[in-house]
């Protein structure tokens, strides 16, 4: 059984580029460790049979960053009834990772892609609606 990942995208800093392309919604999420905010390794095999919210952010403490993870934050009840995972993913590392969810009061899992593995950054989201779009999509994919 494969993972099967709601791929979310965040407001980007120019100043990143990937070759690889935009992942699909719905896709299957690649076979990848990275270390979280707690310091432990996540493998998103792990996963397997489970909704995931993948989303990737430029830089911790930023502030559209910072919105867009309060807005994951206040919405992760209804994620939870949803039966989904939020899981961010940026460059940063693990320790600023910590320190961000910290200050923010962030409940679920940043993952620090510093290899860049499988970090994607990409434009046209907006951070203060983002959330509310992503619960809209998951809605729809789990009713196919």
């Amino acid at each position: 059984m494969n993972v099967t990942i709601l791929f979310t995208i965040i407001l980007a800093a120019a100043s990143f580029a990937m070759a690889q392309t935009t992942p699909q919604l719905g896709a299957q999420a690649p076979a990848v460790s990275l270390t979280s905010n707690d310091g432990r390794q996540v493998n998103l095999n792990d996963y397997k049979g489970k909704w995931v919210v993948l989303y990737f952010y430029p830089k911790d403490f930023t502030s559209g960053c910072t919105l867009e993870a309060q807005n994951f934050q206040r919405d992760l009840a209804k994620y939870q009834n949803a039966s989904a995972v939020i899981l961010g993913v940026s460059v940063d590392n693990a320790d600023s990772h910590k320190q961000f969810c910290a200050k923010e009061g962030l409940n679920f899992k940043l993952l620090a892609d510093t290899d860049t593995k499988i970090a994607k950054v990409f434009t046209g989201v907006k951070p203060q609606t983002h959330s509310e779009e992503v619960l809209q999509a998951l809605a729809e994919l789990k009713k196919s």
